[in-house]
């Protein structure tokens, strides 16, 4: 109708516009402030293009787009490559070996590489590892450094509180490793494949299945080739889908599919709300004289006053080189809007009890992840017809001990064990299409898992209720105080040498993502930042995220500011989503094999 040679650009951005409020049925006012905007010297483009936000059967750019799925089938399908998943799936095929049984067990992970997304301090107690790999030492596992000094201090601006480290004490670490935990995860992967488990790294789990009934049918992985406006590419790709009996979600921290489950089969329903914190990492290699091989250091209080929950790690490993990890952690139900968990950490660093570890060495690796805080009271229903919960998807993590890789790999063990009777029976007995295996969660309540859960309940609830009853203060999106209630906070210039400033220590995760593809860090309401975030809190945003993907910047025409996501930076901690006071950020998996890549880090 319009032949485009003969008009302008402006003007064919005006064709297009009026093509988009033909489909979408927009009102003619806002049409006409579309048409205004489209058209002007200065065009301001929408934050979020991404499929789930703006459906594409109402963008006709897609219309004519093949959106068939292949399907495939498997009697197991496990989301996630980390402890928990790779430790059911290797239970799986053990069982099976055993009983010599034919099961298909299908892992996808959305990191390009096993491990290449895990992230933990880590001092690893081996219990579990020991359970699944009574032959661990002669399988070549990675646990090389045993905890041999155990250290606990509590911190004042320039002075150390040694706390002794009594047998029975929590924090007491004889017994355990200190690992990178990627590598651990790594040869996990390694025993899962020669037992004849199907990996499929690169592959993000994006949209649960469900059957007639309502049961989990499976998953289907992340569409590729799409272009950063949310229009196909030449190269588009539709994902594939996995259906299979029962699927095992262990994605991990504030996993996005099990957001989904939550609500999809109201898991929550009789628990707390899950909390967290901001665990941010650093590698180190060190002057060898400052070195101590299985050492172990935490500490509590500066730089954090006395309302803010958390505290840091530094560990000696022995990989041949004299390297330290170092980290700090932060509670998310913190309430001053000003606070910025990586400065604390940087700040942290300068204490004369942990800079004179770090002086004269550098730094050569970082990354941050959040963590589940919320203990044996915040555990969700785990089970629901055609799957069920594992790891650190549901939080099982022991927060004294600051530990949870042991307690995830026994979920996914006591997962496998439940399941696979019911996988491989010739008649399968259940209500749904999708199998609805409840042993699980008994199985789990009767293993040490739960016993010590349940032993440590009220420690990290009694930090804000001195008599350790558990006061329930809710989510933690909840508790940030508005910025005119609130002091800011003047954090020291980094030194280069000690600390460091944010973008450089993006630069060591590794982390990458293809530019041309819409942000997975989505905006249900693209307002809400300026109108509500800015105006109330400040912008907590570019302070909360420890990868500098969220900035506000002025508009073009000088007149306000606008939300600015660098998502190509994004080292998928899942920080932005929990902390959002508006919850208005919604993070949804990238194209399959993006994030990070912390190597063993």
């Amino acid at each position: 109708m319009f032949p485009a040679s003969r008009y302008s650009c402006q003007a064919r951005r005006c064709i297009r516009a009026l093509k988009i409020v033909q489909a979408e049925h927009i009102t003619p006012q806002l049409y006409t402030a579309l048409h205004r905007r489209t058209c002007s010297s200065v065009s301001t483009s929408r934050i979020t293009t991404h499929y789930t936000i703006h459906p594409r059967d109402k963008d006709p750019r897609w219309e004519g787009v093949e959106m068939d799925r292949f399907v495939d089938e498997a009697d197991v399908v496990i989301v996630g490559g980390g402890p928990a998943g790779l430790s059911a799936a290797i239970r799986l095929k053990q069982l099976a070996n055993k009983h010599e049984k034919e099961l298909r067990v299908c892992l996808v992970e959305k990191a390009s590489q096993i491990g290449a997304h895990t992230l933990s301090g880590a001092c690893l107690e081996p219990t579990a590892v020991f359970e699944l790999f009574p032959d661990w030492k002669e399988r070549g596992a990675p646990l090389n450094t045993s905890v041999t000094e155990d250290v606990f201090s509590i911190l004042t601006e320039t002075r150390r509180i040694p706390v002794p480290m009594l047998p029975g004490l929590p924090m007491r670490n004889h017994g355990n490793y200190i690992v990178k935990l990627g590598n651990v995860v790594r040869w996990l992967g390694e025993q899962a494949e020669e037992l004849g488990v199907e990996l499929y790294p690169g592959y993000a789990a994006a949209e649960v299945l469900f059957h007639d009934d309502g049961s989990v049918k499976g998953i289907a992985t992340n569409d590729v080739g799409i272009a950063k406006d949310g229009s196909p590419k030449d190269v588009f790709e539709r994902g594939m889908e996995l259906h299979a009996k029962i699927t095992l979600f262990g994605e991990g921290c504030h996993g996005h599919l099990a957001k989904q489950l939550y609500k999809h089969f109201n898991l929550r329903e009789n628990c707390e709300p899950q909390t967290y914190a901001i665990g941010l990492k650093e590698l180190w290699m060190i002057d060898e004289k400052k070195w101590r091989p299985g050492r172990v250091e935490h500490s509590v209080g500066w730089p954090l006053n006395r309302n803010t929950y958390g505290g840091s790690f530094l560990y000696h490993l022995n990989e041949g080189e004299p390297l330290v990890a170092l980290g700090f952690v932060v509670g998310l139900d913190y309430t001053n809007p000003y606070l910025n968990p990586f400065r604390e950490f940087q700040r942290w660093k300068h204490h004369p009890f942990v800079a004179r570890t770090l002086e004269g060495g550098h730094r050569i690796g970082y990354g941050a992840r959040a963590l589940n805080e919320g203990g044996f009271q915040s555990i969700p229903k785990l089970t629901f017809p055609g799957g069920l919960l594992i790891g650190c998807s549901p939080g099982f993590m022991n927060v004294p001990k600051i530990k949870g890789t042991h307690t995830a790999m026994k979920s996914g063990m006591l997962a496998a064990e439940a399941v696979f009777p019911k996988v491989t029976a010739e008649s399968v007995d259940s209500e749904t299409a999708g199998l609805h295996v409840p042993e699980y969660a008994e199985a789990l309540k009767n293993s040490w898992v739960w016993k010590e859960l349940y032993a440590v309940r009220n420690i990290r609830p009694s930090f804000h209720n001195y008599f350790g009853l558990g006061e329930y203060l809710g989510a933690d999106y909840n508790q940030l105080k508005p910025a005119k209630d609130c002091t800011p906070i003047e954090y020291p210039k980094p030194d280069g040498k000690i600390s460091f400033d944010l973008l450089s220590s993006v630069a060591l995760s590794g982390t990458n993502h293809e530019g041309d593809q819409p942000p997975h860090l989505t905006l249900k309401n693209d307002d809400v930042p300026v109108s509500r975030n800015l105006a109330i809190y400040d912008g907590p945003e570019q302070r909360f995220c420890p990868a500098g993907v969220y900035e506000y910047v002025p508009l073009e025409t000088g007149d306000g500011m606008r939300l600015q996501i660098n998502a190509q930076n994004c080292v998928h901690c899942k920080t932005c989503d929990i902390k959002d006071p508006s919850q208005n950020i919604n993070w949804v998996v990238p194209e399959g094999g993006g994030g990070p890549a912390y190597n063993g880090l």
